[in-house]
């Protein structure tokens, strides 16, 4: 059976975004501080918790597709690519946690970027969707 399990942060946790040029040590604190989000919103969900519980010293997932949703604060248009940093930061977060072993091309396809609906104060979320080694490997990219 196909597990799933949705990763959100907190609203309002300031996020990277592509189009910033922050200072180095600012970045720094900002990718740390989203990456610590998402472990402690690991062991808050009661899903995910278990699932962490049953895998022992293992990780919850071998191989995974995530899909990144970017809830903006408002209805303005928004480019969900433009927050990559952030998810990068908190898919790292989930590795720490131990949701999946690496976050390499041999275990997850993603993050793919969709815009959400509003939520206030904007936020972040994961959508992991535990994959099989045969689907794995048919949505793997190959050379003609």
């Amino acid at each position: 059976m196909t597990r799933h399990f949705t990763i959100a942060l907190p609203p309002g946790l300031p996020l990277l975004n592509a189009n910033q040029r922050p200072h180095h040590a600012v970045k720094a604190r900002l990718t740390a501080e989203i990456r610590a989000a998402a472990m402690e919103a690991c062991s808050e969900d009661p899903t995910m918790r278990a699932a962490l519980a049953a895998a022992g010293a293992g990780p919850v997932l071998q191989r995974a597709y995530i899909l990144g949703v970017f809830h903006p604060p408002t209805r303005r248009r928004a480019d969900p690519a433009n927050w990559y940093p952030s998810f990068k930061a908190a898919v790292d977060g989930i590795v720490d946690a131990g949701v999946l072993e690496d976050d390499d091309h041999t275990r997850v396809i993603g993050p793919d970027m969709r815009i959400g609906p509003v939520v206030k104060g904007g936020r972040i979320s994961l959508h992991l969707t535990e994959l099989d080694a045969v689907t794995f490997a048919a949505f793997q990219w190959r050379a003609a």
